[in-house]
């Protein structure tokens, strides 16, 4: 009898399996994926700021990360062919496995896998840019950190010297000597530009799969020009904040982030949108 059961059992799932379609499959499961990941990210930003200031800073992620996410499984959703293989299933609950567990990093990692099977497997157009958006996600919610790790010094010494460059003093390390000569300013991984970098490739990623974007031999350049913005930014505050105490003050505080953070964004999603104004005035 049980054995009956069983049978019954999975031709009941394989049936409801055909019939499925494979967009909500799939978006489903990377709705799931990036809710666990972003969830990780929340808790610790309301345990360190609180409920107020949290939700003021998006939780500690960028308005980018959030769109991408929304972007990504928005196109998967367009794909309405009937039908999910058993192999597909075991993906599925592989995945959920992997999610459900409450790593951060395990759940983009699951992200990451997932995008690039429906990258390789799909033929159908929106999935494919879909899952594109949503592994280029990972990249600064996970790939960028693990990079950092390796690399922390390296990174932080070339802000260093681009920032000893425009202040003209002394430089060691990470470590560069005030303007004023009142102090030295250290330069930490959370002043780092990498992290608006990988930002910056997403926001392209984004945009230009959002609107079908035609690849063009000028996609490297506008890309390149967010990325070089966002670096140019960075360097211009912390060198401000290198002029003296005061200005590290100033430039240090909640306000001045809140500025440069918003001159980075508006940059990043300028280079880009003019990259693909084509296809999104022919959209308008």
């Amino acid at each position: 009898m049980t054995i009956l059961n069983q049978l019954i059992a999975d031709r009941t799932a394989s049936q409801v399996a055909r019939g499925l379609p494979r967009g909500e499959f799939f978006a489903g499961l990377f709705a799931l994926g990036c809710i666990s990941g972003l969830t990780s990210r929340i808790i610790q930003s309301i345990d360190r700021l609180g409920w107020a200031d949290a939700f003021l800073n998006t939780f500690e992620v960028s308005v980018v990360v959030w769109f991408s996410c929304v972007a990504g499984i928005a196109l998967i959703l367009q794909d309405r062919t009937i039908g999910i293989r058993s192999s597909e299933l075991a993906i599925g609950a592989a995945f959920v496995v992997l999610v459900i567990l409450p790593i951060g990093p395990l759940s983009w990692l699951a992200v990451a896998a997932l995008g690039l099977y429906l990258i390789i497997s799909t033929d159908v157009p929106s999935s494919r840019r879909g899952a594109l958006i949503l592994v280029a996600t990972t990249v600064p919610m996970l790939w960028s950190r693990l990079l950092f790790q390796f690399f922390a010094d390296l990174i932080l010494q070339i802000d260093a010297s681009l920032v000893s460059w425009l202040l003209h003093t002394r430089r060691s390390g990470d470590i560069v000597d005030f303007a004023d000569g009142s102090g030295a300013l250290v330069i930490l991984p959370a002043c780092s530009s990498l992290a608006n970098v990988s930002l910056a490739v997403l926001c392209w990623v984004t945009v230009s799969q959002s609107v079908g974007h035609k690849r063009s031999a000028y996609d490297l350049f506008w890309c390149l020009m967010a990325c070089m913005s966002v670096i140019a930014v960075n360097v211009t505050r912390i060198s401000f904040m290198g002029l003296s105490q005061w200005h590290y003050a100033t430039f240090h505080s909640p306000w001045g982030a809140a500025v440069a953070n918003t001159i980075i964004l508006g940059l990043i999603v300028g280079f880009c949108v003019i990259g693909v104004r084509r296809e999104l005035f022919q959209r308008i």
